[in-house]
């Protein structure tokens, strides 16, 4: 099944995408699909029908607009952790976000007047599904309600003032995240997707999920250990080599740049650079 959150007017919708149509279903938005779904034991969503509309055409939200937390997790691709030189770690190396910095797949990307080194890390999202705490690795994935794009774009020169990653990574609208939401059972678990990205059409990364250190189901359970996940709430894989900062020289993004996330078997997140007004 695909989920997604559309615009529609002062507001968003949850809506199931079909293979050329969309169905309007009686929630805001797939983050409160979610919540509803969870109330029900995890059956909600099983033959979902709602208002059937002709056609793909949509402005795409955020697919959870409102999580109550984002938590991402760095050097979680082999290929990366050699390029940046790093010695693969034991544990996942985790840091947060806001909700402030999730924007729709096809939105502009606003590069930050305050920042000249803005990064592409395209990366695989999972979305839960159900409240989780202390799991094991089985019943993580059993929580899991889908996978979607994301793009932690990076403001690296912010990155780097100081140890603490968070005031590169927290930018307002800078994490493209969807178009849609696929459950698991269309993806055999998200274990062996291509995930590419390219700039103006420029093949920057491409591996595969088969790369990940720690496997989505052992990041959901490592997590519940210390916090409680609900529905809605995102964690974002990590990134695969390629990135703008290690390249030799580094590239960053500018203006006018079309910025593509692609994830086999989900789809594409298209953001156009514009430059910020300066302050």
């Amino acid at each position: 099944m695909r989920l997604a959150t559309v615009r529609q007017g002062n507001g968003t919708r949850a809506v199931v995408v079909g293979a050329d149509h969309l169905e309007l279903l009686p929630h805001p938005d797939v983050g409160s699909l979610l919540v509803a779904s969870a109330r029900r034991g995890g059956d909600g969503l099983r033959d979902l029908s709602g208002t059937r509309i002709a056609g793909l055409r949509a402005e795409f939200a955020p697919v959870v607009p409102r999580p109550s937390k984002v938590l991402c997790v760095g050097l979680n691709y082999r290929d990366h952790i050699f390029e940046m030189s790093r010695v693969p770690p034991e544990y996942p190396t985790l840091f947060a976000k806001f909700g402030d910095t999730l924007m729709g797949a096809d939105d502009d990307l606003v590069l930050p007047s305050g920042s000249t080194s803005v990064d592409w890390e395209a990366e695989l999202a999972v979305v839960v599904g159900r409240t989780v705490r202390h799991a094991s690795v089985s019943e993580a994935g059993d929580a899991i309600a889908g996978f979607t794009v994301a793009n932690d774009v990076s403001m690296r020169d912010w990155q780097h003032r100081s140890g603490q990653w968070l005031q590169g990574k927290a930018f307002d609208a800078t994490t493209p995240l969807g178009p849609v939401l696929v459950t698991p059972d269309e993806l055999d678990g998200a274990a062996n997707l291509g995930i590419t990205c390219t700039v103006d059409g420029v093949l920057k990364q491409r591996s595969s999920t088969s790369q990940l250190l720690f496997a989505p189901a052992d990041l959901i359970a490592y997590v519940s250990r210390f916090t409680t996940l609900r529905p809605g709430d995102i964690v974002l894989t990590g990134t695969p080599g390629g990135v703008g900062a290690a390249r030799k020289p580094p590239e960053f993004l500018r203006a006018g740049q079309v910025l593509e996330t692609t994830i086999e078997g989900i789809g594409t997140c298209r953001n156009t650079c514009v430059q910020e007004a300066s302050a």
